[in-house]
């Protein structure tokens, strides 16, 4: 995989030129989880300002994943034998991963922004164990997901999950623990070493004590316990008090406001843009950054309006940022799903997940706190193979529930005027441009995709308007039987293109 460094120097100002084709394929596949030939048709042509605006306005107003029954339920909500409560909540867990996946096809502005999330504000099924807890937590994520980041940060911290997954259930008072507030500062808000001491950590640990009262049964919502909070005077940041959970997160944004705001404006940067914002390789993306995070204080800390300059910015739609994040295996599936139409249920989406977690990215279990790497994190000799066979295993099985789609989705491709061609460098070309950022890299490579969409079944004279009196082919792509197949074929020759693993 060829290394990127990040040569972009254009500047936030916005992009005024009415989108084309690649840019409006960019903005889906960097904004969500791509999306069909209709919908970048739709989009070329508009601003990217309008644009933008709409698609974020929609996530803003979308509805989260309701609460399934059993959101509320502690243990003693299952059965006594652990063989059939094991098994209700294996049960419980595949529901609301469904409901989820189907969110971050439906909606994948905002729910890619909440997947982003989860591995920022990063837990543990493994750890905590329990479904209602998840529920609460990716219900935070969604919420907050384009909110107000001091809201967002101050509510996460007090979810369950979290709670004990950075031992807060273990914070007590008399014998502080120091682990979420480490990672407050440390992944949170700050970044390592960013503005905060060993004696702030300390400091912050006893602040946020207290919130430790299990109840009676397992799976049961943490609250507050007062006789385990330490009352005693801590000094945070250089402000004195008798603080409180509250407090901390207050004294956090008033007093390190820009070291926040530069420290989650580059994560969303290396999100969105490019994974490269530092030395030599960040290109000017420190002045980006610099810029968004303007814009992140002046706005209170509110999350949309610095997406919507980043994603409206010349910076944003200039050639270099196109195709130059790998993607990750959740990028990988949705996308293939997303840009080929096909047609998928609620067990495609429960599939698509479960291959993502084969090749290292498990839903709800990222690696450890610190999340998953990204980008060429996801490619190693293992999981490039992985990538390869499960794409390849999910095209078969398109191919085989329904072979004509495949022809649908090469005439929406080659659009109206050609939806018959009988020139195969058409159907190849436009597939070509549909499923890779810009294209393959050489005339060689295409000529490979070429070579792949003749399938032998396909005499080569069939192509060839001299074939028949009246300067007709035999082969057209609306009507030749084996059009369906070519079309999988070159699906899966693609599929194993370097170019096809970027976005």
């Amino acid at each position: 995989m060829e290394y990127f460094i990040n040569c972009n120097s254009s500047t936030l100002a916005p992009y005024t030129v009415p989108l084309d084709e690649l840019r409006a394929a960019h903005l889906y596949r960097r904004l969500g989880f791509s999306a069909s030939v209709q919908t970048i048709n739709a989009a070329v042509g508009q601003t990217a300002g309008n644009l933008v605006d709409n698609l974020i306005n929609q996530a803003l107003a979308a509805p989260v994943v309701p609460a399934p029954a059993w959101a509320d339920w502690n243990d003693s909500n299952y059965p006594a034998d652990d063989d059939l409560a094991r098994e209700m909540r294996r049960a419980q867990l595949e529901e609301f991963t469904t409901a989820y996946g189907n969110a971050l096809m439906d909606n994948s502005v905002r729910d890619r922004l909440s997947f982003f999330w989860s591995n920022h504000f990063v837990t543990e099924l493994d750890v905590y164990n329990c479904n209602q807890f998840l529920y609460y937590y990716m219900n935070c994520l969604q919420r907050n997901a384009l909110g107000n980041f001091k809201t967002f940060v101050h509510e996460i911290g007090l979810t369950s999950a979290m709670l004990y997954y950075l031992d807060g259930v273990r914070n007590r008072g008399d014998n502080p623990n120091e682990n979420y507030a480490r990672e407050l500062y440390e992944l949170f808000t700050l970044g390592e070493g960013n503005g905060y001491t060993e004696n702030d950590i300390i400091e912050t640990a006893k602040a946020i004590s207290g919130y430790t009262e299990r109840g009676e049964e397992g799976c049961t919502q943490v609250t507050f316990n007062p006789e385990d909070f330490n009352t005693g005077s801590k000094t945070i940041l250089g402000q004195t008090g008798n603080w409180d959970y509250d407090d901390v997160i207050d004294i956090l944004f008033n007093e390190r406001a820009n070291e926040i705001a530069g420290f989650i404006c580059m994560k969303l940067y290396e999100y969105y843009v490019h994974p490269d914002s530092s030395g030599e390789e960040g290109g000017n993306a420190q002045d980006i950054i610099a810029g968004m995070a303007q814009t992140f204080i002046a706005n209170n800390f509110e999350i949309a309006p610095v997406l919507r300059q980043l994603l409206k910015s010349q910076h944003f739609f200039d050639e270099t940022a196109i195709g130059v994040i790998i993607k990750s295996p959740f990028d990988l599936y949705f996308h293939l799903v997303k840009e080929t139409g096909f047609a998928y249920n609620d067990g495609t989406i429960i599939n698509l997940i479960d291959s993502a977690g084969l090749i290292g990215q498990e839903l709800f279990d990222p690696y450890d706190v610190a999340g998953w790497q990204r980008d060429r994190q996801w490619i190693n000799s293992n999981f490039i193979i992985g990538r390869w066979l499960t794409s390849e295993v999910f095209l078969e099985r398109f191919f085989q529930d329904n072979p004509e789609q495949f022809r649908t989705l090469a005439m929406d491709a080659v659009g109206a005027a050609d939806s018959n061609t009988s020139n195969p460098e058409i159907v190849v070309r436009a597939l070509v441009n549909k499923f890779t950022p810009k294209g393959l890299l050489t005339d060689a490579d295409f000529e490979k995709a070429m070579d792949a969409f003749k399938i032998d079944d396909v005499p080569e004279n069939y192509y060839s308007p001299d074939y028949i009196t009246g300067g007709l082919s035999l082969w057209m792509l609306a009507v030749s039987m084996e059009a369906p197949t070519q079309v999988y074929v070159l699906l899966r020759h693609l599929s194993r293109e370097p170019e096809f693993q970027l976005k």
